[in-house]
């Protein structure tokens, strides 16, 4: 019988429970390797929300029921479990990742539904500030910054690195940690929210210590699943505030705030960056870093128009095949406007606005260039 999830909600991306599941599950022979438990429970507790699905999970055999075993379907107490034991539940439970309800805030109570509640919806930029507090807090305590922060033990007496060198070696401000929220000014706060994303990490595996009650200590490290986490996590709390930056998930800036744009354009932009040809793949996630960044200037978005421009130019005989004489028009507005040459009969009296609408103007060309480059070649 089929897994029953009704009761389970996740608290990760599905695609990460199933990249991270995946992981566990081909990295030994889990008919014999029993530490294989131990990280798919850390994994089980971290991803998915309460305790109830670890329960579920340690309730189980070791070993998967055999076919005739007399535990069957029909036996009270099994349920939809039935005959399983941890490694059916967990394969289950991964490769049907996609199908689990996203935890989400519980609905207003009745002090929020008659206006009386307390006033603490993020809506103000130091209501985000002590969000990311917290949200740092709760990494730190799952173990994502032992790898760089160290981690306490009643039998190493030796020293751990300082938090806060750590933390001003990459940001060039001292004193930061611990966070005190209350302190910082918006470039701190930004810079913050930047540097953690770089710290984090996350442990695979963990084990108790119980002397002295010393507790979990942290091991096996991987960046990779612990910043994807960091960005869901961190973009959702800057769009509760309001503020319209978030982190990017992928290009030369990843990792850095960057202008949220529309579905549409961030769609443009993934595409970009991920179907160009290796030739041209470094200028366009140069030209994108320049103009999203959240430090970007006129200068640096008609630097990233004039790289686009450039990829363009390369690509004009591809383009003059397809439009005729009307590829011209395309490179009418980098040559005529203040933007590639910067000559005295140039136009340069228009708003910012207008590079906007030449970037993505060009982006949008790029994109359709390599469409038309992969259909010559598939043809």
């Amino acid at each position: 019988m089929s897994l029953d999830l009704s009761n389970y909600e996740l608290l990760w991306p599905p695609e990460l429970l199933a990249s991270e599941g995946e992981r566990i599950l081909s990295a030994s022979d889990l008919t014999s390797d029993s530490s294989w438990i131990n990280r798919a429970t850390w994994l089980i507790t971290e991803a998915l929300a309460g305790t109830t699905a670890v329960a579920d999970f340690e309730e189980l055999p070791d070993r998967d029921a055999p076919t005739d075993d007399p535990w069957s379907s029909t036996t009270p107490g099994w349920g939809s479990r039935a005959g399983m034991g941890k490694r059916e539940w967990f394969t289950e439970l991964v490769n049907r990742a996609g199908e689990l309800r996203q935890a989400a805030a519980p609905r207003p109570y009745w002090p929020q539904r008659r206006g009386r509640g307390l006033s603490h919806d993020g809506s103000t930029p130091r209501d985000a500030r002590r969000d990311f507090a917290r949200l740092v807090g709760e990494f730190e305590d799952k173990g994502y910054l032992v790898e760089v922060f160290g981690e306490e033990c009643v039998d190493d007496t030796s020293d751990l690195p300082d938090a806060s060198e750590v933390i001003e070696r990459r940001l060039g401000i001292p004193h930061l940690w611990p966070l005190t929220p209350e302190t910082w000014d918006e470039d701190t706060f930004y810079g913050l929210i930047e540097v953690f994303h770089d710290l984090v990490s996350r442990p695979r595996t963990r084990r108790y210590h119980s002397y002295s009650g010393c507790g979990w200590h942290h091991s096996e490290f991987h960046n990779g699943p612990a910043r994807i986490l960091y960005r869901g996590k961190a973009n959702e709390l800057l769009r509760e505030a309001g503020i319209e930056y978030e982190l990017a998930g992928e290009g030369e800036d990843l990792g850095r705030l960057v202008a949220v744009t529309d579905d549409a354009r961030s769609s443009l932009v993934h595409q970009a960056l991920n179907d160009s040809a290796p030739d041209i793949t470094a200028r366009v996630r140069h030209a994108i870093a320049l103009f999203r960044g959240r430090d970007t200037t006129v200068e640096s978005k008609r630097s990233a128009i004039v790289t686009l421009a450039g990829i363009l130019e390369e690509r004009r005989a591809l383009l003059k095949d397809k439009l005729g004489r009307d590829e011209g028009a395309l490179f009418e507005i980098a040559n005529r406007y203040d933007l590639r040459h910067r000559k005295a009969d140039q136009r340069g009296d228009y708003d910012e606005a207008f590079l906007d609408w030449i970037f993505w103007w060009y982006l949008g060309t790029v994109e359709l260039t390599n469409r038309l480059i992969a259909s010559r070649t598939a043809g």
